[in-house]
C-alpha cells in the first residue's frame, strides 16, 4: 500500500508540472523582456521548471491557496535566484553605479535637496553629455537592482527571493520594503513615473517615451538615475 501511495503522489506531481509548464515560460519571458540581452530565456525556464517541480511536491491544498498562486511564487523565486547567482551585470556597471550613487548622496547631503543632473555631473567631474552617457551605460543594471539596495557585495534579492524565510528574515524584508517604498515616494516626479510605468504598468522604454514626450534613450537615462538615486538614499 505504501508503494501505491507513493506512485499516486508521483503521478499527481507529474500531472501538476505538466499542466503548468506554460506558466514557467510566461514568467520567464516576462522577466527576460526587462533584463539585459545577456540573460538567456532558456536558463530562466530551466530554473523555473525546478521551482515548479518543488512547488508540485510541496503543495498542500489544505492551506487554501490555489496551486497556480503557490507555484508562481516559487517559479519566480527560482528564476530570481538564477539571476542573482549568474550576476549578469558586468563589474564595470556595478562600479559606475556606485560612483554615481556616491555623487548623488554627496550632492543631496550638501544641498539638503534633490540632486539634479548638472550637479551630479559636476560632482563626478563630467560634462553633462558624458554623465548622460554614463547613465545610458548603466542600462545593464538588473531589473531587481531596486531590491538590491542594502549591500554592494550581498544583494537584497537573496532575501527577497527566499522561499523559506524565518521570522528575522521576514522582519528584515518588511523593513527593506518599507524603506524602499518611502524612497520611491520621494523620487523626483519624472523618475517616479518612469518606474511606475515600467514596473507596474509593464510599458517598455519606447512606450514610456511616448507618454513623457521624450526619446527612448532619455527614458533609459531616467530609469538608470532613479535606480541609482534609490541606492544612494537607502544606503545613505
Amino acid at each position: 500500500m505504501r508503494g501505491l501511495a507513493r506512485y499516486r503522489v508521483e503521478d499527481e506531481t507529474e500531472a501538476l508540472v505538466s499542466r503548468h509548464a506554460a506558466l514557467v515560460k510566461r514568467i520567464a519571458y516576462h522577466l527576460a523582456a526587462r533584463l539585459p540581452d545577456s540573460v538567456r530565456v532558456d536558463d530562466l525556464i530551466q530554473a523555473g521548471m525546478l521551482g515548479l517541480l518543488e512547488a508540485a511536491r510541496r503543495y498542500d491544498p489544505a492551506q487554501g491557496a490555489s496551486f497556480t498562486t503557490f507555484a508562481e511564487r516559487r517559479i519566480r523565486g527560482a528564476m530570481l535566484d538564477e539571476i542573482r547567482k549568474g550576476d549578469w551585470t558586468p563589474r564595470s556597471v556595478h562600479r559606475k553605479a556606485r560612483e554615481v550613487a556616491t555623487a548623488i548622496r554627496a550632492v543631496e547631503n550638501a544641498k539638503g535637496g534633490e540632486a539634479r543632473d548638472p550637479d551630479i555631473a559636476a560632482q563626478l567631474g563630467l560634462s553633462l553629455a558624458d554623465y548622460h552617457k554614463t547613465l545610458t551605460d548603466l542600462r545593464g543594471q538588473k531589473l531587481l537592482s531596486i531590491e538590491a539596495l542594502e549591500s554592494d557585495e550581498k544583494e537584497g534579492i537573496e532575501h527577497l527571493a527566499s522561499l523559506d524565510q524565518g521570522p528575522a528574515e521576514r522582519v528584515q524584508q518588511e523593513q527593506l520594503l518599507k524603506g524602499l517604498a518611502a524612497a520611491i515616494a520621494e523620487l523626483p516626479e519624472r523618475e517616479r513615473l518612469v518606474l511606475s510605468l515600467y514596473y507596474d504598468e509593464g510599458l517598455n522604454l519606447k512606450e514610456i517615451g511616448a507618454v513623457l514626450a521624450v526619446s527612448e534613450s532619455r527614458v533609459s537615462q531616467l530609469h538608470s538615475q532613479a535606480l541609482v538615486r534609490l541606492r544612494a538614499r537607502v544606503n545613505g
